[in-house]
């Protein structure tokens, strides 16, 4: 107050007057002295709520104890609005800038082609009048300046109601005068649109131009040595690949030649060769070693299936992959024919393991498959194409598990194709092929037992079986068979699905292979991991009719196209087991190893539809094909004048009902 300049201050009672002003002094307001009110006191704004609690409390259960919290919400939002603006430097900035380039750069050739045309035109008419523009500069003595043409401006927005597009406008309007019989539609009386039609009328006489500089270059061609080798070149690379496919039938058929000449004592064995040494051995028969097939980049992948063509009796199927769960990777399907033991005919590699598949009866081009992953697919040899036509997956509703086994059946009454599959996961599914896709339908589920157990929680679960093998009836098309890890063989129906027809207690361990006999309705067989083969008559109940011992885990077992009573078993061991019930009931008549390793693993084995031969893989990517001696194989005497003698099914029959009816007893029917 000192400092300030001020006037008189008089004494007015409880007022005072400054400048005129009137000051009034608050009753509580305090009386300080000079170094007092020149005390500075800091404030700290800070962003804590001071009505946030500070003292709140929570469970811990790491420490199982109340704990304060250390971290209070102390910020309050009381408006909040999300900006549009974008840092310059940023990616998104940078984006909108390169699309708006991009933009205004082709706006700007637009405009520069226009530019190019109206200066052409100019420079056209100045060209003409060149005549009239000397006598001017002349008689005026002064040149005119030419004025070169602006860049054309924005158009600017059109009145919707009285416009009309050029393009829109019928071909009745009058023609210009220099219009011709090749000219485009003729302009109207709008000149709206002008700029955008004379960029059209100039496209469209270039192109006119092009089309007759075309033609006469056609007509008069003009050739370089330079050219010519570049041309040369162009047409080598272009044409090796057709090259190569004009010869590969031919190449192909040489290839068969030069391995029938490298293979000419095994090819003759497998023609002529007769073991006389049968005669002496008392009905026991050997098994003659053939080729050997394999690949190279499915060596350490093992055998998983093998099928034979049923047209093409020289050519096989091999699936490759593993059965064991921590080495499981890429797969392969293999095609093999007897004419060329050295390399595949087809070769498809596939990212999951191929673990069963089946050719389609008639369509021998077509083959189904099941993979480890769940999933199936069909291959078709016929189509060049790298992996398969039709796959499932997670949304056309695959397996959970590895599929075991695929079989074709017969075509739907839409006459689709379909195939039938069985997986560890408890379900015989039903793809069917229509169009691209596969579409699939639950056959039957495998149930554990029929009532239900409980659950830790009290709820009802059905617990579900693992399908491993599967086989259908040869005449009754809704009758089919599933073996399961549990050891038990299910009949089932197509017709049912929420039950089976009946259930058997086959083995101890799990099924590996069921199959119907080729021959007798009512006869299958049945191997196991518990080192037995049983064979089975289905109207006697849980009772096996023949029982062997192999000594070792059975992986496959076969029934032989030529005989009803002769069947072969491949062991873990690696041998191969050659059965004839009409011969002897108890004892293999021939038990011999294949694989050179003993550690090796015999996997599946197959009969040739035609050829007295057997076809056997093993777990290290290999498959040898062995003939079978002459005491392994009774087939009918060939009569005079005869070539080929079918097989008599009831004659079959009959043999095998005559062994049979040794072993049952009225007590077991049930």
């Amino acid at each position: 107050q000192d400092e300030d300049d001020m006037t008189e201050v008089g004494d007015m009672g409880d007022e005072s007057y400054v400048h005129g002003k009137t000051l009034v002094k608050p009753d509580d307001q305090l009386d300080l002295n000079e170094a007092e009110l020149k005390e500075e006191f800091t404030r700290i704004l800070t962003a804590n709520n001071p009505h946030a609690p500070q003292n709140i409390v929570r469970f811990n259960f790491k420490e199982r104890a109340f704990k304060q919290t250390s971290s209070v919400e102390q910020i309050a939002i009381h408006f909040a609005l999300d900006g549009n603006m974008l840092h310059k430097d940023s990616d998104e900035a940078r984006r909108q800038r390169a699309k708006a380039g991009m933009g205004e750069s082709r706006r700007l050739v637009a405009y520069f082609r226009y530019y190019l045309i109206c200066i052409s035109k100019n420079s056209s008419a100045l060209s003409e009048a060149g005549g009239e523009e000397e006598g001017g500069e002349e008689e005026g003595g002064e040149k005119e300046e030419v004025v070169e043409a602006p860049p054309p401006k924005k158009e600017s927005l059109r009145n919707q109601f009285n416009f009309s597009e050029r393009a829109s406008q019928t071909f009745n309007n009058p023609y210009r005068e220099r219009g011709t019989a090749t000219e485009p539609p003729p302009r109207a009386n709008f000149s709206s649109t002008a700029n955008q039609w004379e960029i059209y009328d100039a496209y469209y006489e270039d192109l006119q131009k092009q089309e007759k500089a075309k033609d006469k270059t056609k007509q008069i061609p003009a050739y370089r040595k330079e050219d010519d080798k570049t041309k040369k070149k162009l047409v080598a690379l272009e044409t090796a690949s057709d090259d190569i496919s004009r010869v590969s039938r031919a190449a192909k058929i040489v290839e068969r030649m030069v391995n029938q000449n490298t293979f000419d004592d095994i090819a003759q064995d497998f023609s002529y060769f007769e073991d006389a040494s049968d005669e002496f051995r008392d009905q026991e028969g050997t098994l003659l070693p053939l080729w050997k097939f394999c690949y190279d980049k499915a060596k350490r992948l093992a055998v998983t299936s093998i099928c034979w063509n049923p047209k093409y009796y020289d050519m096989f199927v091999v699936g490759h992959g593993s059965y064991d769960f921590t080495k499981q990777g890429r797969g392969m399907l293999l095609f093999y024919s007897l004419k060329n033991p050295s390399y595949p005919e087809y070769i498809y590699s596939t990212e999951s393991g191929v673990m069963c598949i089946d050719v389609h009866p008639t369509y021998q081009y077509l083959v189904c498959v099941g993979f480890y992953d769940g999933s199936v697919g069909v291959f078709n040899i016929q189509e060049k194409r790298a992996g398969p036509v039709y796959k499932s997956n997670a949304k056309s509703g695959k397996h959970t598990d590895p599929v075991w086994q695929v079989k074709w059946q017969k075509d739907d009454l839409d006459n689709n194709l379909n195939f039938f599959s069985v997986s560890s996961d408890g379900r015989v599914v039903s793809w069917t092929l229509v169009k691209d896709e596969l579409i699939y339908a639950d056959v039957i589920k495998l149930t554990v037992d029929n009532l239900p157990t409980d659950g830790p929680d009290g709820t009802q679960l059905q617990l579900l079986g693992c399908g491993t093998s599967f086989d259908f009836h040869k005449k009754i098309d809704y009758l089919f068979l599933v073996g399961t890890e549990e050891g038990k063989i299910h009949k089932c129906s197509k017709a049912y699905s929420s039950q089976f027809l009946d259930t058997i207690n086959a083995h101890h361990m799990s099924v590996d292979a069921v199959r119907w006999n080729p021959f007798h309705p009512d006869i299958f067989i049945s191997c196991s991991a518990d080192w037995t083969v049983k064979i089975w008559d289905h109207n006697y109940g849980n009772q096996a009719m023949f029982t062997f011992d192999l000594n070792s885990a059975v992986g496959d077992v076969a029934w032989a196209p030529y005989s009803s009573t002769v069947f072969a078993a491949v062991t873990a061991d690696g041998k191969v087991h050659v059965f004839d019930l009409n011969v002897n009931k108890y004892e293999a008549l021939c038990e011999q190893s294949v694989v050179q390793k003993k550690k090796t693993k015999l996997t599946h084995i197959e009969f040739n539809p035609c050829h007295m031969m057997i076809t056997v893989g093993d777990e290290r990517g290999y498959v040898t094909s062995l003939k079978l001696s002459p005491n392994l194989r009774k087939v009918p005497k060939k009569k005079k004048g005869e070539e080929n003698v079918g097989i008599d099914h009831e004659i079959e029959i009959a043999k095998l009902d005559k062994i049979l009816s040794l072993v049952r007893e009225p007590d077991n029917k049930d």
